[in-house]
């Protein structure tokens, strides 16, 4: 067969799997992304010509790995109902401006000392995997709008995703920073606070609020004066994205924030309104889609050499990341936080899910500069997501539902059970 239709056959069940696997896992140990992953390498394991290698088609990796993300931004800012708040959103900032940054000045020591990356190199791996993924955690995240799952737990890993993939790209922009240039450190630091920590944040932040409340009033507002058929709302979910991310990548700002902070400013608007629901359904079909082609692609990357240049030391500094950094540096940054009990403080420690996020960010930096052992970070990156993927992917349904047990509340799948009876 023509690799074209084999490709369009493979993609064709892969699209049908995904619709009714999430739903079929509710009561297993294991979530669809471990099988799509499973698949990819399977699929890359017959004598096919596809597109696997991030060197040889390094744009295609940064455009898709970022479309997904932004998708999943905009859904994951439409699910949460807890209203924003320095006081009620106190946990994922506590995860985002401290735990973040410990994670990444721990890796980009590990990744210097224990791998001998150079600075700029072991700064950038740290910067890509520090953040956690709003893509791949949709077990431990907060349910569909209004349903009401909002536990600590959940509501605190959804809104650490949410602002960390925007927040990350700071450092990412101080690694290249670091790299070898004419001028002097003192002025690279300088130039590099003023734009890529105020002004990119602070210009991600107006945006993302001034989207939001445009975007609010023409969906809630225009709709009772000229007549719009409810099913075009997910292209309106769509427009929210494309519009709050173009124009604040136009004047330089974190698109990837500006686009949460909109998403979740619109939810703010008419809570109950049946839009919500409705614009949220759209994105997470639109991000299953990309779900399944980004993770039959990193299967396939790993069956033809991804993990190539992965030495002992490279794979130690994954599992310390998965295994130590991120849970030691959970438990510490969450240790005088009242309101989380010491369970949910180990269970929002330990699922710090790496994924699709990381994979932009590395090929966004390595296609503008040239790093050292660019292969090796990639390998790095590879294996660790791989074991985010698996470990967590496993952990993710039985762990939810212990702690679920734990506190009186009725689990995922017998809520599901619930719904299709009424």
């Amino acid at each position: 067969m023509p690799v074209y239709t084999t490709t369009l056959v493979i993609l064709g069940v892969a699209i049908l799997g995904v619709a009714w696997l999430p739903s079929l896992l509710e009561k297993y140990p294991l979530s669809y992304p471990v099988l799509y992953l499973g698949l990819g390498m399977a699929i890359y394991a017959l004598p096919l010509e596809l597109p696997t290698d991030p060197f040889r088609h390094q744009t295609l990796v940064t455009h898709v790995s970022e479309l997904c993300v932004l998708v999943a931004l905009t859904g994951t800012g439409l699910k949460i109902d807890r209203v924003f708040s320095f006081r009620t959103w106190r946990t994922p900032l506590l995860l985002v401006l401290v735990l973040m940054v410990l994670t990444i000045a721990g890796l980009t020591l590990a990744g210097w000392a224990l791998v001998g990356l150079p600075l700029a190199s072991a700064l950038l791996l740290a910067a890509a995997l520090a953040p956690t993924d709003p893509v791949l955690a949709g077990d431990v995240q907060v349910g569909d709008p209004g349903e009401g799952r909002e536990d600590n737990v959940r509501f605190a890993l959804t809104g650490e995703a949410g602002l960390n993939d925007g927040l990350a790209f700071p450092f990412v922009y101080l690694a290249l920073a670091l790299l070898p240039a004419t001028g002097s450190l003192a002025a690279t630091l300088g130039h590099w606070l003023w734009l890529d920590v105020v002004y990119r944040t602070g210009a991600a932040l107006v945006f993302g609020i001034v989207s939001g409340k445009l975007l609010a009033y023409l969906i809630f507002n225009l709709p009772k004066r000229i007549s719009i058929k409810a099913g075009a709302y997910g292209f309106v979910a769509l427009a929210v994205t494309l519009i709050t991310y173009g124009l604040t990548e136009l004047v330089h700002g974190y698109g990837f924030l500006a686009v949460f902070v909109a998403a979740v400013t619109l939810r703010s608007h008419e809570r109950r309104h049946e839009y919500h629901r409705q614009m949220h359904a759209f994105t997470d079909q639109l991000e299953r889609l990309f779900i399944v082609v980004i993770l039959i692609l990193f299967g396939g990357a790993i069956m033809r050499g991804l993990l190539s240049e992965l030495t002992w030391p490279g794979a130690l500094l994954g599992l310390l990341l998965i295994l130590v950094i991120r849970p030691l540096g959970g438990m510490l940054t969450l240790a005088r936080s009242p309101r989380v009990t010491l369970a949910e403080r180990a269970v929002i420690s330990f699922f710090g899910i790496r994924g699709i996020g990381s994979i932009f960010y590395l090929s966004f930096a390595l296609s503008q500069a040239h790093f050292p052992a660019p292969r090796q970070l990639w390998s790095i990156l590879g294996f660790t997501m791989l074991v985010s993927i698996g470990l967590h992917g496993i952990l993710a349904t039985p762990v939810m539902n212990w702690l679920d047990r734990r506190h009186g509340r009725t689990i995922t799948a017998e809520l599901s059970q619930t719904a299709e009876a009424d």
